[in-house]
């Protein structure tokens, strides 16, 4: 057995115990989440005439609607067990959920402001969160035109292309990421949370996330080996 053979087989492996790890912390986050907000924060409803469960609409949106579908699309090459055709489709399908929730949840947000007459994209979270959203957008078309149509452009283009969506997509959820900790950190500042169960409960998710991040990057940097 070669060499070469023996590094690929070790780089399988790594990827996917780091995938694993991915989706079980990006699990665990979500369950973080619900209990935050069902227990600390009142529930959360689109259309309740409370504005914070309003409000609540947005933080789980924007992670379990935008961030989550889109690790996970991101991680769909290696845990589709199909082939590469209707591992190109998972991806872009859970993109498309990942961005139709993702503005579902800034709807969220601007209502619960208009409801309090509060001002909108006042905060650096916001810059953040709407940029990446955006950019997202504009990901999402490039690569559902270049590449679910193959032939809308050539093997060439699609060959220099690749890199730069990979990467591309790699950036944004690392933006979807800081959207996320400074949200949770703005809402945290916001409560005026002290040394308490809640802050400690926020403080813990706000963590996971970021680990969350972390692998799922990890995870698609190791698929390029394998």
């Amino acid at each position: 057995m070669d060499v070469i053979t023996v590094d690929r087989r070790t780089y399988q492996r790594s990827a996917s115990g780091i995938t694993v790890l991915a989706h079980l912390l990006g699990l665990t986050a979500l369950v973080l989440m619900l209990i935050w907000l069902l227990h600390y924060r009142e529930g959360l409803d689109l259309d309740s005439e409370n504005p914070i469960r309003v409000f609540n609409v947005h933080p789980f949106l924007m992670y379990f609607g935008f961030i989550f579908f889109a690790a996970e699309a991101m991680m769909a090459y290696k845990t589709v067990a199909a082939t590469h055709k209707v591992q190109k489709f998972v991806h872009m399908f859970f993109n498309l959920v990942s961005l139709v929730l993702g503005i579902v949840g800034i709807h969220a947000a601007f209502k619960y402001h208009d409801k309090l007459n509060l001002e909108d994209m006042t905060s650096l979270h916001s810059w953040i969160g709407m940029a990446a959203l955006c950019l997202f957008i504009l990901q999402w078309l490039f690569g559902f035109s270049l590449f679910l149509f193959p032939q809308a452009s050539t093997a060439y283009t699609r060959a220099q292309a690749l890199p730069w969506h990979i990467n591309g997509g790699r950036a944004l959820l690392y933006m979807a990421i800081c959207a996320a900790e400074t949200g949770l950190m703005q809402k945290s500042t916001f409560l005026q949370l002290k040394d308490g169960r809640e802050s400690h409960l926020v403080n813990i998710l706000a963590v996971v996330i970021l680990l969350f991040g972390i692998t799922v990057d990890i995870s698609v940097a190791l698929a390029r080996y394998v």
